[in-house]
Parts: structure tokens; sequence; C-alpha cells
């Protein structure tokens, strides 16, 4: 075997190869001397493990660019999302806007006046850039973001609560994912809980009998990711202004998905309250997520009272809190889709992929039927079905929906969804009982050659 060895090439011989010239233009020197290395690594203890293998520099450059196509790729990667869900966590939640796209191109590939004001030619503040359109769509008197809406709740105790009680209903202490939880996330800002009512029922006096020189107000928590039905009852907004007033306590309000637009009118029976009417109902601070109904970047959107909103720019937290160039840009534009309503529907695609009319749904449903129906080894047909928004976000809604019921001749269910997982592009599916469904509704057109030339690959 010892003439094996003598046959591995050293590294320079390699470096003169055109395809690894070509890569080290295109990646960093030490990234490909790495392949490189592991290659002839490999050699070697195929070698020591008694194989006889075929050396060669034609066939190591075959397998440095096998090598290079696979570390190569980026670990953040596309996926086509094909399961439905419009909002969904596990895969970066809301799409966001081409306006919102294109603003953080031109901020990345330039300097911007991120903390500069150009009227003053001083210093100025990030969060001006989103504050004043994010008050004229809303209503508020104020506004601030943070990286996300835990964070958003967690400055706003901090900043109004600490070391003061704050009385919540029990049937609100929720765990708003990744195992956070509200009570948890309480503690940590230095807030007192004081709990009342039942999971079930929590009736006004409920708070009302709480209430002492220690409370500073109250916190309504929007159980957006579960419903309760039946013998229930919890206490709105409009209710709590009445001890609000009467004691001199404030409400804070989390909707966490924060919808903006009614979309009752576009066929969806949302059970919470938009943004501005839990403002105008009394609430004194409202926060809720930029990533989820609003259809723009992770970010936490802390909007209420001047004075308030104030107090918490001044906690040190914010800096540790506080959202970069690329989220303010994209809040900005995704925002001024919002100046024009039927603009966001249309443009936002969040917003679009859920108000989707079922005839355009099923148009497009049937142009990507036509086009992969006729790739053998697959049984293939159109269904109708149904969707959810997801996030969170009005669980005990189901949005009608058209899939592609899709069946492979030799791949049970199981293994054709992970191959197409695997995919260069992964193809996310769902699953039901013998069959993978491609759900239209999160799925673009310009998406459909992918989902073509990966089922193509599994042709039999």
């Amino acid at each position: 075997m010892k003439h094996l060895y003598r046959k591995i090439p050293k590294i320079d011989e390699l470096l003169v190869l055109d395809n690894v010239k070509y890569a080290l233009d295109n990646y960093p020197r030490e990234f490909v001397l790495e392949i490189l290395r592991d290659i002839l690594s490999m050699y070697r203890e195929k070698i020591k493990e008694g194989n006889e293998i075929e050396i060669s520099l034609n066939i190591i450059s075959k397998v440095f660019d096998e090598e290079l196509n696979k570390k190569g790729r980026f670990s953040l990667k596309k996926v086509v999302n094909a399961t439905g869900v419009v909002i969904h966590t596990n895969l970066g939640r809301s799409k966001m806007c081409k306006e919102a796209i294109d603003h953080i191109l031109e901020v990345a590939n330039n300097y911007s006046n991120l903390e500069y004001d150009l009227n003053e030619g001083k210093r100025g503040s990030r969060y001006s850039h989103v504050e004043k359109i994010i008050c004229e769509i809303l209503g508020c008197e104020a506004a601030l973001v943070v990286n996300n809406n835990a964070s958003a709740i967690m400055i706003v105790l901090d900043t109004l609560c600490k070391n003061k009680e704050v009385i919540v209903s029990r049937g609100e202490l929720v765990e708003i994912g990744g195992s956070f939880r509200i009570p948890e996330v309480m503690k940590f800002s230095g807030t007192i809980l004081k709990e009342v009512g039942c999971t079930n029922r929590t009736h006004l006096f409920d708070y009302e009998n709480e209430i002492n020189e220690n409370t500073v107000g109250f916190l309504k928590v929007h159980t957006s990711n579960y419903y309760m039905d039946g013998f229930v009852k919890q206490v709105n907004i409009e209710e709590l202004r009445e001890l609000k007033e009467k004691y001199d306590k404030i409400i804070i309000e989390d909707i966490g998905s924060g919808a903006i637009i009614d979309l009752s009118k576009y066929g969806i029976q949302t059970e919470k309250n938009l943004v501005q009417q839990s403002l105008k109902e009394g609430a004194d601070i409202v926060t809720f997520s930029g990533d989820k109904m609003l259809g723009g970047p992770q970010a936490g959107i802390i909007v209420g009272k001047k004075e308030l909103i104030e107090q918490i720019k001044k906690n040190h937290l914010l800096r540790a809190l506080r959202i970069d160039k690329f989220t303010l840009a994209a809040l900005e534009a995704t925002f001024r889709c919002y100046l024009d309503e039927k603009y966001a529907v249309k443009n936002v695609p969040t917003l679009r992929m859920i108000t989707y009319g079922i005839e355009e749904l099923k148009d497009k449903c049937e142009k990507l039927l036509h086009k992969v129906q006729n790739i053998s080894g697959f049984n293939i047909t159109m269904e109708e079905n149904v969707s959810i928004i997801g996030g969170g976000s009005m669980p005990k809604e189901r949005l009608k929906t058209y899939v592609l019921d899709v069946k492979h001749n030799k791949l049970s269910s199981k293994d054709l969804e992970i191959k197409l997982r695997e995919n260069k592009i992964p193809i996310i599916v769902r699953v039901e009982k013998n069959s993978i469904k491609l759900d239209i509704r999160t799925v673009e057109e310009e998406e459909f050659n992918d989902i073509y030339e990966a089922l193509e690959k599994l042709r039999c």
C-alpha cells in the first residue's frame, strides 16, 4: 500500500487546478486549504484501512468540487414554505415586503444617518426614524422599539414597575414560546406579581380587592397562542379603565401578535383588539411584535403615553436591547406600507397570504399541478384543505386553502418528506396520513421551479 501514499499529491500541486484557483478567488484561502487537507486526509485514511483506491488530480478535482458545494453552503438558507403556516416561527416567521428589503439593501450598502440629525448637524436618536410614522399610523403619543416583544415587556416592567406590585389574571400567565413565561419575565424585571382570579374566570372585583399602596397597575396579556372556551371570563381594558382612573394606576397590555388592521372585512374573524383599539380603550402602554401580524422584522414595539415612553428611553437596559440599522430600515418601510390599508394588504406578504381569496388559491394550485403532475413515479392531485396563521396568532382561525396531495410510488410519506427537506433548496411540507401536502397559500409562484426540480430528482 505504500505506493499509494506516494501517489497522494502535495497541496501545491492542487492549488494550480483551475477549479481550485477559481475557489481561491471566491472564498477565503484558509477555507479552500482546509477542504484540500481534508480530502488528502481522507485518502490517507482509506489507504491505512487497506482500501485499493484510484488517485489522480482529475479525481481529486471532482471530489474538491463536491466538498466545496457542501461546505460552501450557508447554514442559514432559503427554504420553500409549503406548510400553509403563514407566520412560521421555525421558518423565520413573517416574510418581509419588497420595500423593506430594498431599504435594508440601501442602508447596508452605504453609510446612513442612523444616529445623526441631518437638520441639526449633530448626534441624533436612532429611534426617531420610526417613532413618527408609528405614532401617525397608530394614533399614539410616543413609540419605542427594542429587539423583540419579550424585551419590550421586560423593559416596560423594569422601568415602570420595579419593586412594585402588578396585578395579572391567572388566566393570562402564559408561556410565550421557548419556555419564556410571563411570571419569570416579571420576576427578572424586579416586578412583584399579584395573581388574581381563576384560570378560566377573572372578574373586575378580583383586581380591585388586591389593590394596595404598593400597586402600580395592571398587566393584560393576550393568550394569543391558545384559547379557552366554555365557562370563561376575562376583564377587558375598558373595565380596567374604571379602576385605573379611580385609583390612579396604569394599564400595560402585551398584545403579542399585534394586528393593526381589522381583518374581519376580509373574512378573518379575529378575537383580539387592534393595537389602536387597546390604546383608545385606556391602555397606557401596549407592546407587540414586529414580525408577526405586522409582517415586518423581528422587533418589540412599545407604544403609549409620552411621559411613560420617555421614562423607558432613559432605562440603561435600552442599549442592550436596541435594534440595529437593518431592523430600523425594514420597520420604517413596513410601517410606510400601512399608510394605505389596501396597499398593505396587497404588498405585505403576511397580510397578502392571510387574505388570499379561495379562487385565487385554486388558480395558483392548478398552475403548480400542471407543472408537476407528469413527473413519473408520483401520484399528485389537488384538494381542498385548511391553513393556519401561525406564530401564536389567532389559534382558532382556519383558512380555506388548496393543496397538492403528493404520493410517491416507492417512497413512504416520511421518506419523501425527508428527501424534500434535504434538497439543495429545502422544501418544507406537512405530512397527513400517507401523503405529503403542499399548501399553495405560502408558496410563491417563483418557487414553483424549486418544487418541480426537487420532485424531478425523485422521479422513477
